[in-house]
């Protein structure tokens, strides 16, 4: 399941207003483009917190607090090092994103072995500063491509109900609603939204 992330505790500036130079009519500089590429088994720890910070914000409410503020980091960890070391790596592919040569979101596709035809977007998290850069998309395109190489005709995910930006981002993508199942997450029970795509 699904998406965005936490912000990170900013120090506050050791100078005055004053003192920084205000120019209203210069152009602001052109953000830095967004780059893929595919992540290996020494990106665990770099995937692990973007995941853990992207859990922590996006679920906070819908998830018990005791789940999203203990250990959750160090459960991650473990989680991606058996992901991208395990028996299954060579029937998925994680994409991590850059901005500037910083890690900013990451997607995980898995080619579900009995079923090849489906090819499940398990993860798809980008970190709260950097959303509406595009990099959602790009990440979703490229899960695309890697399924449709691999001969998979559908895609498919779930949106923990109660994740409102990620439901309407992938809504707003054109993935359609096919159901509604039951999980449980940290203890409780919780409702996921099936969104399916064709390749």
């Amino acid at each position: 399941m699904i998406m965005p992330a936490a912000r990170a505790a900013v120090k506050p500036a050791a100078f005055r207003v004053a003192d920084v130079p205000c120019h209203p009519t210069q152009e602001p500089m052109p953000a830095a483009p967004v780059t893929l590429r595919q992540a290996t088994a020494r990106d665990a720890d770099t995937i692990a917190a973007m995941h853990a910070a992207s859990w922590a914000a996006t679920y906070r409410g819908l998830l018990p607090d005791g789940f999203l503020d203990a250990g959750l980091a160090d459960n991650r960890r473990v989680h991606w090092q058996e992901q991208l070391r395990g028996r299954d790596a060579d029937a998925q592919a994680v994409f991590i994103a850059e901005q500037a040569g910083q890690p900013i979101g990451f997607v995980c596709v898995k080619q579900e072995r009995d079923h090849p035809d489906d090819v499940l977007l398990d993860n798809l998290h980008v970190l709260a500063p950097h959303q509406g850069t595009g990099a959602g998309k790009l990440m979703v395109a490229r899960a695309t491509d890697w399924a449709r190489a691999r001969g998979a005709s559908r895609l498919y995910l779930y949106a923990l109900e109660g994740n409102n930006r990620a439901i309407a981002f992938y809504e707003r993508q054109g993935w359609r609603h096919t159901g509604t199942e039951s999980d449980q997450i940290g203890g409780i029970a919780v409702q996921a939204r099936r969104y399916e795509r064709p390749v």
